[in-house]
């Protein structure tokens, strides 16, 4: 029962920042529906079993098992996840482009999830440096690749109110 409790509260903790972080990007509707998906009981079974609050418990189930069932779940209906974007394009299966609303919404996702584990560790450099290490970023699209790796640089160096003011403005204007 303690580690459900903990698990829900850092779900709830991690998509209270990322709702945050879209609303300055000026994406309400997904910063409402977040990853509502970690409720259901396909993902909430398992993250509870492997939670410990200092990564994503799919990390600790893909250490024993080899896969996360739940992640499986996750990454296949939440789109602000660059492994939803994969299809099969003359016989070859391969990443597609993302969308920039739901690139901004990864971006908001990563910053969050950054802050949720690494606490008073977090900088604005974490979810930059983070990207840089994790060898997923080279199955992403090359074009979703660039505009994580630019927009997570610009929080690096300016700051992430500034950066989600510009991806806001960017969003807008098509210039993303």
């Amino acid at each position: 029962m303690i580690r459900f409790l903990k698990h829900i509260q850092t779900v709830n903790a991690h998509r209270r920042e990322v709702r945050k972080n879209c609303f300055k990007c000026g994406l309400y509707y997904q910063g409402l529906t977040h990853d509502l998906s970690k409720y259901s009981y396909t993902e909430l079974k398992d993250s509870v079993e492997y939670f410990h609050g200092d990564r994503s418990p799919y990390h600790y189930e893909k250490l024993e098992k080899g896969f996360a069932l739940g992640w499986l779940h996750h990454k296949g209906i939440n789109k602000h996840h660059f492994e939803y974007w994969y299809d099969i394009i003359d016989g070859i299966y391969q990443p597609l482009e993302m969308p920039d609303r739901y690139i901004a919404e990864s971006i908001c996702d990563r910053v969050a999830a950054c802050k949720t584990y690494q606490k008073d560790k977090y900088t604005q450099k974490s979810p930059i440096e983070y990207f840089e290490t994790v060898p997923e970023r080279n199955f992403m699209h090359p074009k979703t690749q660039e505009k994580l790796r630019f927009y997570l640089q610009m929080i690096a160096d300016k700051g992430e109110d500034a950066t989600f003011r510009y991806i806001k403005e960017a969003l807008k204007n098509n210039t993303f």
